[in-house]
């Protein structure tokens, strides 16, 4: 049985909103990172560039996506995988791949990374692993 938007609102203690339900429903229905451009978009007459930035901000801080940056820095919203975001998974340890054809964004939750240790004095925030290359779709 898959989770439906109403029951992740629920889960994190959030009001039911038609547009967090339609935010929600978006991720769910796609396996690529989204801009809010693209959001946007499929939100036209639904809810305003507010709320959408309000409400990825909200899902951002309870684990529910999490942000990704691509190589010309555009900042892009991924659904965090069925268990949600762990610290770590929080943090982007792990690998997104942009294509370079469609320029489709999506995590690549099961591809190990090697830790990096950083020099003495430095302290890591956010890491960001991105490949570009060209996916699996455009090389057929």
């Amino acid at each position: 049985m898959s989770t439906t938007a109403l029951q992740i609102l629920n889960d994190f203690d959030l009001r039911r909103t038609a547009s967090r339900i339609s935010i929600l429903n978006i991720f769910m229905g796609t396996k690529i990172a989204l801009s809010e451009n693209v959001i946007e978009e499929q939100l036209v007459g639904i809810c305003d560039r507010a709320t959408i930035y309000r409400t990825l901000k909200t899902f951002i801080e309870k684990g529910i996506l999490h942000r990704v940056i691509d190589e010309n820095s555009l900042v892009k919203y991924a659904m965090c995988n069925s268990d949600f975001c762990t610290e770590s998974h929080h943090r982007h340890e792990h690998v997104h791949f942009k294509c370079q054809t469609c320029g489709d964004t999506e995590c690549m939750d099961d591809l190990p990374i090697h830790p990096v240790t950083l020099p003495e004095g430095y302290t890591a925030l956010e890491t960001n692993y991105l490949i570009v290359g060209t996916c699996k779709k455009c090389n057929q």
